[in-house]
């Protein structure tokens, strides 16, 4: 019969020596699985863990762990969990999973300092549910063998600096509930096979390279609670369609390049100004600049259009001059500012909580 150790219920009141650890698993000869969140380690990752043959799950959360990982530990033939989080100055990259059939289901490599790229052949953990490389250090594009994870519920590969467009194969995902590619380098459209993902109530793509429009297509994620585009160069109108999307309750459309009028009706009336800003095209409510209606008589022509075109020139260049030194600066603290006071912690705290509600839905199918 397997067995268990479980000392993370000492949460940071333990603390074990490399050679103890060591010691430790040496007499554990049919462990199945070690948890040890909390432990106080402080150590390297003992090689020893990768002969645990009979290993089902590892829990090393914050145990302060440095060094390299065992990369033959990815490699023991039954492990379905393994947990790394928060172990910030453990390094190591994926490995090469070609030829290899893992039955991993979770792999959790958040606020490490795991780096590379991600492989293509990453897409052969065909049983992988959880994918959690949050604020690690990867690098690289996003490959498309990821669309072969058919299993997957959660995504977060957000705080690195992968590059390159977003996959289309991403919409092969139709289980996904949760993804978060915010802060990274992505360049290129959004993908409307998004709009293949009828579970995702979680969708953060802000503080990229994003160009584009904003696929209509979206507004059939009927299940969406969070949408959060901002922070990227998308262009054109926002699509109507968003509006039927009734279970949104946070939307963000913020610093990019749209324009036109902004939907009026159901859903996006719930959104203050916060949600629209730095989008100099956008008008309507809540927005303070009111849109122009085109059937309204327009204003008399006081003067030439190429008068208007010439002073509006002049007028430009001279405020330009004036508060090129002054104006930035006070531009890049109002919007820091408001960032920080208006939207960072409700952020922050949405984006937990949808975090750990995806992780339950992740444990409920492991249990299934």
């Amino acid at each position: 019969m397997g067995q268990n150790f479980d000392l993370s219920s000492k949460k940071g009141l333990l603390q074990l020596t490399e050679l103890s650890l060591t010691r430790l698993v040496r007499n554990l000869t049919s462990l199945e699985n070690l948890d040890l969140t909390w432990v106080n380690i402080s150590s390297t990752v003992p090689n020893i863990f990768a002969n645990l043959f009979t290993l089902r799950s590892l829990h090393l959360k914050r145990c302060g762990m440095h060094g390299e990982f065992p990369i033959g530990i990815f490699m023991l033939p039954n492990l379905r969990v393994l947990n790394l989080n928060y172990n910030v100055d453990l390094i190591g990259s994926l490995p090469d999973f070609h030829n290899w059939s893992s039955p991993l289901e979770d792999l959790s490599l958040t606020v490490t300092s795991f780096s590379g790229e991600l492989p293509a052949s990453i897409g052969n953990l065909h049983s992988l549910i959880y994918l959690d490389l949050l604020q690690c250090n990867f690098s690289g594009n996003i490959p498309s063998s990821i669309g072969n994870l058919t299993n997957l519920m959660m995504l977060d590969l957000a705080n690195n600096y992968l590059v390159g467009n977003i996959p289309s194969s991403i919409g092969n995902l139709i289980q996904l509930v949760y993804l978060d590619l915010y802060n990274n380098h992505l360049t290129g459209p959004i993908p409307s096979g998004l709009a293949n993902l009828p579970e995702l109530f979680f969708l953060q793509l802000t503080f990229n390279r994003l160009t584009g429009s904003i696929p209509s297509s979206i507004g059939n994620l009927t299940a969406l609670e969070s949408l959060d585009l901002s922070q990227n160069r998308l262009s054109g109108e926002i699509p109507p369609q968003l509006a039927q999307l009734t279970f949104l309750e946070w939307f963000n459309v913020s610093h990019n390049n749209l324009t036109g009028s902004i939907p009026q009706g159901k859903q996006l009336d719930t959104f203050e100004n916060s949600s629209f800003v730095g989008n100099l095209g956008l008008c309507g409510n809540p927005l303070s600049k009111k849109c122009w209606v085109s059937d309204s008589s327009p204003p008399p022509p006081s003067i030439s259009k190429q008068s208007r075109d010439l002073a509006g020139s002049l007028f430009e260049f001279g405020w330009k001059i004036v508060l090129v030194g002054y104006g930035f600066g006070l531009l890049v603290g109002v919007i820091i500012g408001n960032i920080v006071a208006t939207r960072k912690h409700d952020w922050l705290m949405k984006t937990f909580g949808m975090k750990q509600r995806a992780r339950r839905n992740v444990r409920r199918e492991q249990r299934n």
